[in-house]
């Protein structure tokens, strides 16, 4: 990849994410999903737990996202064209960034590639440029679900990014206590995680160029595929998170916990349920056992 295909002038993502944010609210593009949220604690982990208020919003635009299918016979890509309204910046030659339309956390971004390609396909040098390229000018965390097992809601591929800290209070992302016990052994695994994955530092001044961050994170993504038993022909469904200090990766075994989805997120100790009786699932089995469940058994 040559240096001048970053398009992204930096400093000025988190300028634009505000404004385009603002305009699309005005404009009725943007469809934030209210929540209330608590904090639920297993294994020393203080895990963020929102519950969603109202889905209607949501539940309609799938609705008429399933009638446009039909009448054209074609499955519905939000991404191709994305709304323009939703638009903030164009990242790389292949990479564009949008809001996240039915947001749960403000600011919620997505990396999506200008061309289709299957979201189960394995990420590229392309695909961790651009995320490094946004990662510099934006303190998040990055996360890829790869497939439908993993929690993924749309087949084009797309990598995702939250603003930290994910909590109001407390660690920055709630399993950080965790990750301060990891040993950067041969491992590569944090102790006290019940579940199949592999974990690595990063080095935060990659930040300084992308092209020479994708390449150093492509060599660690496949390192931490291949320690999961996961391979370059893409064996099987994971979800990655990445900061600019380390990268996770947690192989899948399914989507849901009883009717409780899991996506990347899950794994930083932030879940998402639809209502109180999810709630009261997730309190009684306990966070840390859901993960455990979705995930792959040690």
């Amino acid at each position: 990849m040559a240096q001048g295909k970053i398009l992204l002038k930096p400093g000025t993502l988190w300028t634009s994410v505000k404004k385009q944010t603002e305009h699309a609210l005005q404009c009725g593009a943007l469809l934030s999903i209210p929540t209330e949220f608590e904090f639920v604690e297993q294994d020393n982990v203080r895990f963020l737990v929102r519950i969603l208020s109202n889905l209607n919003r949501k539940k309609a635009a799938k609705e008429k996202q399933k009638k446009q299918s039909a009448t054209s016979g074609q499955e519905f890509n939000p991404f191709l064209p994305y709304e323009e309204d939703l638009f903030v910046a164009d990242i790389s030659d292949t990479h564009v960034c949008i809001l996240n339309k039915f947001n749960v956390v403000d600011y919620h971004l997505l990396i999506i590639t200008r061309a289709f390609e299957e979201q189960e396909s394995l990420l590229t040098l392309e695909d961790f440029a651009a995320m490094w390229a946004c990662l510099a000018d934006f303190n998040g965390l990055a996360f890829y679900n790869s497939g439908k097992i993993a929690g993924a809601s749309q087949r084009h591929k797309h990598l995702q990014l939250v603003p930290l800290p994910l909590a109001p209070s407390g660690p920055q992302i709630p399993i950080k206590p965790l990750l301060t016990s990891a040993q950067f052994q041969n491992s590569n695994t944090i102790p006290k995680f019940p579940f199949v994955h592999a974990f690595a530092p990063l080095d935060p001044h990659w930040v300084q160029s992308p092209f020479t961050a994708a390449q150093a994170t492509e060599e660690v993504y496949r390192t931490l595929l291949h320690a999961v038993g996961l391979d370059a022909r893409q064996s099987g469904a994971y979800n990655l998170l990445a900061t600019r200090e380390w990268m996770l990766i947690v192989p899948r075994s399914q989507e849901h916990f009883q009717f409780i989805s899991v996506n990347s997120l899950g794994f930083a100790g932030a879940l998402l349920v639809r209502n109180p009786a999810e709630m009261e699932i997730l309190k009684a089995q306990g966070p840390m056992t859901i993960l455990k469940n979705v995930a792959v058994s040690n």
